[in-house]
């Protein structure tokens, strides 16, 4: 059964609760809460059936999710943060097929190195981000099918790897947490049987298949507080703003155009809500509820009928399916009420029409290629792309490049550790920045002076401790202090000192790829930079095509003359024709003393066991 209840929008919500802690305001909505979770659990015990069991869980468990993300975005406290376009790409491409297009043929394979004689890794390479729905907002899927190896023989994928299956097997990566989508070549292993990697067949081809629904049509509009209760139309959309308060929004979206035939079955999300603050940056989404009150009131119905069954059939599977398609086309409107971070000036509503869609499938045979982060030898391996594809982030993170030493100073978090009394911790961090980058090795020595007070009889600072030079350390590279509180003669209140900060003084020039000077060098999409010349810890280059957008960097390769050995030059691989470059060298360090004056933190008191 598939109850289709759309609660994929609560990703952002649910970290939020994963958080924890309430406000006085919402503790009678939460014990409320809680006692209702607590019956439905206890009603939950009382089912025999596995399969009701399930869907009520489901079900049940989703509307009580929802009304705990409810509570807690309602107090969430106003903190602003700023995030990104989320229809940036698509401004870059004359139509939504074009976008789906750059998706599908920006993909290609690449094999990661391995250590183990029995495992080879492939990390499919995304033109767009595959962890960020923002940045390619159309729906998509991507299935993989088979590997075919260097031996001519075709290994089929299959969802995980098999103990118990004695061939080469082709499954998705159970190591890397941090690349979902890698994909990994298991080889046999024989007890006894000594067969290095490279003398195993090798994957040359991986097949699979992509597909992707591209709207018709996409509908821009932009409102503010003077339309709250106002409906706009625009051809066959009609968008209705219900509210909106200081960081939320409340939207109703009615399409009168059916979807079209070939999408009618897929779970589709119609609306982009964006908002911005007087700044007129894009403020970062907080969490939203998609279910109003009509929707919620219907699958409570629903599940109040399950609860009467005492088993589960497929006459009653069906019923409820029937009873939601119903419901689904007297309420055709789509409902979001979206929280961001900050204070809401003006709203972007976008509607991507499905009345009309272009589905575009394509069968994916993409060569495994051979371009690790670091290679020995000088052929460089060519990595030819027919797409364009944009860095949006670049030109923001870039503004950095300079800062002024008062901005670094007041971006400075202090935070404390006293769990461990032996270890207690002040540490300095600020947000980092495009200046960071380019600091390169810090100097070895740097004084950091800092000394501790106890508290007088008034409550205020008294005398400065004497401490032993093991009570306390002081690392400016890592902006961490850590002291023990046994070495001690009193309980330190007060800690006041000064920590050196750096900055980089950077040069920015823009070059001509026409006429690059000795040590750089454009073969196609790739930049060639000499590391004697141009050593990457001190530079950095980015490339803009003629229409002075930034392309983004597919991936970097360092080449050198012998494993282990310095880098001859680097290759950068872009998505685009490079026409410009920016060059940005770090010249020197500034020094930057960061005076503090701190109330520390108590150590909490440890119970005695009884």
């Amino acid at each position: 059964m598939d109850l289709r209840l759309p609660l994929a929008c609560l990703g952002l919500t649910t970290a939020f609760l994963m958080a924890g802690g309430c406000s006085p305001d919402d503790k009678h909505q939460q014990a409320s809460l809680e006692e209702r979770t607590a019956a439905f659990e206890k009603n939950l015990d009382t089912i025999q059936d596995q399969q009701l069991k399930d869907a009520v869980a489901d079900l049940g468990g989703s509307l009580l999710l929802l009304e705990r993300a409810r509570i807690k975005l309602q107090d969430k406290a106003i903190e602003t943060e700023y995030g990104t376009d989320e229809l940036a790409q698509l401004k870059h491409y004359p139509t939504s097929q074009a976008l789906s297009d750059a998706y599908i043929n920006g993909l290609f394979v690449v094999r990661k190195n391995s250590s183990s004689d029995y495992l080879t890794d492939l990390e499919p390479i995304f033109p767009f981000s595959q962890n960020n729905a923002a940045d390619f907002p159309f729906p998509h899927a991507l299935e993989w099918q088979s590997v075919t190896l260097s031996n001519k023989h075709v290994v089929p994928f299959q969802a995980e790897w098999s103990e118990t299956d004695s061939g080469i097997q082709l499954s998705p990566s159970s190591a890397n947490l941090s690349n979902p989508d890698d994909l990994t070549v298991t080889y046999p292993y024989i007890d006894g049987v000594e067969t290095e990697n490279i003398q195993q067949p090798q994957p040359v081809l991986l097949h699979g298949e992509a597909e992707v629904i591209a709207p018709g049509n996409v509908v821009n509009l932009t409102l503010t507080s003077k339309d709250v209760g106002k409906t706009r139309t625009d051809g066959t959309i009609s968008v209705k703003l219900l509210a909106l308060g200081k960081n939320f929004a409340e939207v109703d979206i009615n399409n009168s155009a059916p979807l079209a035939e070939e999408v009618r079955d897929t779970e589709l999300n119609p609306l982009i809500i964006q908002a911005r603050d007087k700044t007129g940056q894009f403020l970062s989404r907080a969490g939203s509820i998609n279910e109003n009150a009509e929707q919620l009131a219907f699958y409570q119905q629903q599940l109040a009928e399950m609860l009467k069954q005492t088993a589960w059939s497929e006459a009653f599977a069906q019923q409820l399916d029937t009873e939601q398609k119903a419901f689904e086309q007297k309420h055709p409107h789509h409902y979001s009420k979206v929280y961001f971070n900050g204070t809401i000036e003006n709203l972007d509503i976008s509607v991507l029409d499905f009345s009309t869609a272009n589905v575009t499938r394509k069968t994916l045979d993409l060569p495994v290629r051979r371009l690790d982060k670091n290679v020995v030898g000088k052929d460089i391996q060519p990595l030819p792309l027919s797409v364009v594809v944009y860095d949006d982030q670049a030109a923001n993170y870039l503004k950095d490049a300079t800062l002024d030493p008062e901005q670094l100073k007041k971006s400075v978090v202090i935070s404390q550790s006293v769990e461990d009394a032996s270890a207690a911790t002040l540490e300095f961090s600020h947000p980092p920045t495009f200046n960071d980058e380019l600091l390169g090795a810090l100097p070895e020595s740097a004084d950091t002076p800092v000394t501790f007070f106890a508290e007088d009889e008034n409550g205020k600072r008294g005398e400065p401790l004497e401490l032993p030079v093991e009570a306390f350390d002081a690392d400016p590279k890592t902006g961490v202090i850590t002291y023990d509180l046994n070495l001690f003669p009193e309980t330190p209140v007060y800690a006041i000192g000064s920590m050196p900060l750096y900055l980089a003084n950077i040069d920015k020039q823009t070059l001509d790829v026409a006429h690059l000077p000795k040590g750089l060098e454009l073969k196609g999409n790739a930049l060639i930079v000499d590391q004697k010349l141009f050593p990457s810890e001190a530079w950095r280059f980015y490339a803009k095509d003629d229409t002075g957008n930034y392309l983004k960097e597919v991936l970097a390769v360092s080449h050198s003359a012998e494993a282990n050995g310095p880098a001859l030059f680097d290759v950068h691989y872009f998505y685009g024709q490079p026409t410009h470059l920016e060059s940005y060298a770090r010249t020197s360090l500034e020094p930057v003393e960061y005076g503090f004056d701190v109330k520390l933190d108590k150590v909490p008191e440890v119970t005695p066991p009884r």
